[in-house]
């Protein structure tokens, strides 16, 4: 009885302190996509036309993992097949993360706009069974200045 009643509560406890830094990290990227909304990132791999000087190769890296209660949900989920959207959520800020990073790094360089973005994922395996656990996201492009 008391085995069940310690995997109800770390459940529960992976369950809250996971959903707040979920959120806080989600909050934290609107905030950081609104200051760097005015550089642009495009996949082309051509220059636009104007006078463009080509800059270097900038780049941002993450590794997020999952958290306890969402890792539990998922492997039940699993075994009756549907999205997966902890995963889903686990990308999308991974993803977007990434291109923060990359947009940042940009920024210091003074850089107006980067092109030929292309984004590189990798899962990290852990546990029985290789479960994902954590994923990175690595985004790179060219940084253009004026």
């Amino acid at each position: 009885m008391i085995d069940i009643a310690i995997i109800a509560t770390l459940t529960l406890l992976g369950y809250l302190f996971g959903r707040a830094a979920e959120r806080r990290h989600f909050a934290s990227i609107l905030r950081r996509e609104e200051q760097l909304k005015e550089l642009l990132v495009f996949n082309e791999r051509h220059l636009p036309p104007g006078d463009w000087q080509q800059g270097p190769l900038v780049g941002g890296n993450v590794v997020i993992s999952l958290d306890y209660f969402k890792r539990v949900v998922s492997t039940l989920k699993s075994l009756f097949g549907g999205r997966l959207t902890a995963y889903e959520s686990l990308l999308e800020r991974a993803r977007r993360e990434a291109l923060l990073r990359m947009k940042a790094q940009a920024h210091t360089l003074g850089a107006q706009m980067v092109v030929n973005v292309r984004l590189e994922t990798a899962s990290i395996s852990k546990g029985k069974g290789d479960q994902i656990g954590s994923v990175e996201v690595y985004a790179y492009g060219t940084a253009l200045i004026r």
